[in-house]
């Protein structure tokens, strides 16, 4: 049994699988959206916002992986990959990427319809996905399909790697907080998880690349919240003051000569980062 009325993104540089597909689907009751690169694969999802993905990895400018990664910095549309690829190694990156399913071409056309039911069923318990590719504050914004930051002039904001990957992570997660463990090891790895100055010194440049007035920033350390308070019944140490056992807070608030909108205020507090809706936040 197809789901009529969804509509499925196909994406494959190959013709002759892209027809195949349209036929069979459309046959089906599915509706057919075609890509043929990565970077069309992105800009189609953004603006059509399909059901589910079917995606090729070899793809003439982008990775496949890369177009998966792409799209799970702001969206959950279920992802299916169709590629000749059968090696172990390539399904655990694709599927570590964010991909849902992996199908290997040559591939039975009864197998896939049944995986894409599936992903479509799955897809309408978890709910349509609202996410916006793009974000706005009031200085700039950031587009997550093509990984591109704007400021209010039009003029585009050159972003390193990393640079872009502490954003991401943190846009992705707006209204959440997210620890500064979590940051380190999606952005630098696993063997960097109590690097915190790492966080310092990038936030530090993304501040300054992208606050109206860097000479006067938002992003400040909070003094901890024991620091002064003196021993009372706790072991004491040379100073007299009872042993802290809270960790650094940081915030990132929307006050008004920083120009950032109460809707897209950063926080960081015991340990962890994110972007609140809060116009003022305190630790």
């Amino acid at each position: 049994m197809s789901d009529p009325g969804a509509t499925v993104l196909v994406v494959d540089d190959e013709p002759q699988i892209v027809r195949a597909l349209r036929i069979n689907l459309n046959a089906r009751g599915y509706k057919v959206i075609t890509a043929h690169d990565g970077t069309a694969a992105l800009k189609a999802v953004a603006e059509t916002k399909p059901d589910v993905v079917v995606l090729d990895l070899g793809l003439p400018d982008l990775d496949g992986t890369e177009v998966i990664a792409g799209l799970r910095g702001w969206t959950t549309v279920p992802i299916i990959v169709l590629s000749a690829r059968g090696d172990s190694a390539d399904k655990v990156q694709a599927l570590d990427a964010g991909a849902d399913d992996y199908v290997t071409k040559p591939f039975g056309m009864d197998e896939l319809l049944a995986r894409l039911r599936a992903a479509v069923r799955r897809s309408a318990v978890t709910g349509p996905d609202g996410a916006d590719a793009v974000v706005e504050t009031s200085s700039f914004s950031v587009d997550l399909a093509a990984k591109r930051v704007r400021l209010t002039d039009g003029s585009e904001v050159h972003l390193t790697k990393t640079e872009w990957g502490v954003l991401e992570l943190l846009v992705r997660n707006r209204g959440r907080l997210v620890a500064q463990k979590q940051l380190l090891h999606e952005v630098w790895g696993p063997s960097y998880e109590t690097e915190s100055h790492y966080l310092r010194v990038y936030l530090a440049q993304l501040r300054r690349k992208l606050e109206p007035e860097p000479s006067r920033p938002s992003l400040t350390e909070r003094a901890c919240c024991c620091r002064s308070r003196r021993t009372t019944g706790r072991p004491a140490s040379r100073s007299g003051r009872r042993p802290c056992s809270c960790r650094r807070r940081w915030s990132w608030s929307a006050v008004p000569w920083s120009g950032w909108s109460p809707a897209a205020s950063w926080v960081s507090s015991s340990g962890a980062w994110g972007w609140s809706s809060a116009a003022s936040v305190s630790s």
